[in-house]
């Protein structure tokens, strides 16, 4: 808008040279028509409230009447009444109710003693009884129906083909036939055959390539995981973990904890495992570990006189050391995060009660539910009594039979 020296506006530009005043009465019309239309929700609301206030007050009123009428039977007439309206609005939800036999059962007695004409409040039509008989004599009347030609194979002389075919990569199907004629099983070839390429087996000179399933588990006993996880205290205070995982027995080791690891430190700690793998006797070739600048050269120098070669995972990949990493989440899961660890000794305690548990009693999946220690199955019998041990305060508990 221009505005002259003495007040008066001569109008906006572009607009045509409207007026100052032509414009704000406009602005004022439609603000007024805003506050009408306010007005008139308002107004509507108020009158939907007000409707339902006094439908309820007439439906309450009429309730208290039926209630004074019948005032011997008043709670027993007021459930049925919200019983049926309850049976009304899941007849408007549920298109065809499911009934198991025993509500057949229960619904066709009560029919029996329910006046016929009160046969109304059975949401069960004459048609849905005619169904049901249907139902029956289809049920009577149908038998087994058999596949023609030769019967099947027998379930488990598949097992067995199976079995023979996985265990044994280099067998072609005449062999697994040879084998299996030798076990007492008098089976064509053609049908070896036909069972291994209807489980998806390939031929022999296919499934005699080793694959990395079979060679890594082949390496696994030789293999080490090494990494850090990190626990809050209650103080907030950060406290690293450095442990060691065994790939093919799922034993751990808790090599240190400390608020500052240094390559020193690491360096110490890795002398330690060394020094205890050798009083026990055990050797390893590998060793996977992440690119964390803590593995310096000196930690690379003791495990290659101890005959140990390093692999490292690539950069940011953790599940490539997929072991220590499930472990970390397991221990997370049942120790450090139902816990308040005071500080890095108090870690240290329940750590080693912790590893002692996961060493000597828990089941694992890999291992065929057997701890990483394994302990002769107790025979099953009837007349023991099972104990319990608890470890972490009750955190976990451990059974066993009791002596």
């Amino acid at each position: 808008m221009i505005r002259c020296w003495d007040g008066s506006a001569t109008g906006w530009p572009g607009l045509g040279g409207c007026s100052w005043r032509l414009v704000r009465s406009q602005y004022s019309h439609s603000m007024s028509d805003l506050r009408v239309c306010r007005r008139l929700r308002r107004a509507d609301a108020t009158l939907v409230v007000m409707f339902w206030l006094l439908m309820y007050t007439v439906t309450r009123r009429v309730v208290d009447l039926v209630v004074l009428r019948l005032r011997g039977d008043a709670a027993k007439d007021v459930e049925l009444l919200v019983l049926r309206h309850q049976v009304a609005v899941l007849r408007r939800q549920v298109a065809r109710p499911r009934l198991q036999p025993g509500d057949r059962v229960l619904l066709a007695a009560l029919s029996r003693v329910l006046p016929r004409e009160r046969w109304a409040a059975f949401f069960v039509t004459p048609a849905t009884v005619v169904r049901w008989h249907r139902e029956l004599v289809a049920r009577k009347w149908t038998y087994p129906r058999r596949r023609p030609g030769r019967p099947s194979t027998r379930a488990e002389v598949r097992r067995r083909i199976l079995r023979l075919a996985g265990e044994n990569p280099t067998w072609v199907h005449r062999r697994i036939q040879g084998e299996l004629a030798g076990l007492g099983y008098r089976v064509l070839a053609a049908t070896v055959w036909r069972i291994l390429r209807a489980a998806g087996v390939g031929p022999a000179p296919r499934r005699a390539g080793q694959s990395w399933v079979k060679f890594l588990r082949a390496q696994a006993a030789g293999m080490l995981a090494v990494d850090f996880f990190t626990a809050d205290t209650v103080w907030l205070r950060q406290v690293y973990v450095f442990f060691c995982i065994e790939v093919s027995t799922r034993r751990v080791h808790v090599l240190g904890v400390t608020r500052h690891p240094s390559g020193a430190w690491v360096t110490q700690c890795a002398r330690n495992l060394v020094a205890d793998l050798d009083e026990a006797g055990r050797s390893f070739r590998f060793l996977i570990q992440d690119r964390d600048a803590k593995y310096t050269t000196a930690f690379d120098t003791v495990l290659a006189d101890a005959g140990v070669e390093v692999v490292k995972t690539p950069p940011q990949a953790p599940q490539a050391n997929a072991y220590a990493e499930r472990w970390v989440g397991t221990a997370r899961r049942e120790c450090t995060d139902r816990l308040l660890i005071a500080g890095r000794r108090h870690l240290m305690l329940v750590l080693d009660e912790y590893v002692g548990h996961y060493d000597r009693h828990r089941p694992h999946q890999s291992l065929n539910q057997q701890p990483p220690h394994r302990r002769r199955a107790a025979p099953a019998s009837s007349g023991w009594k099972v104990r319990r041990r608890p470890v972490l305060g009750g955190l976990i508990n451990e059974y066993d039979r009791a002596a």
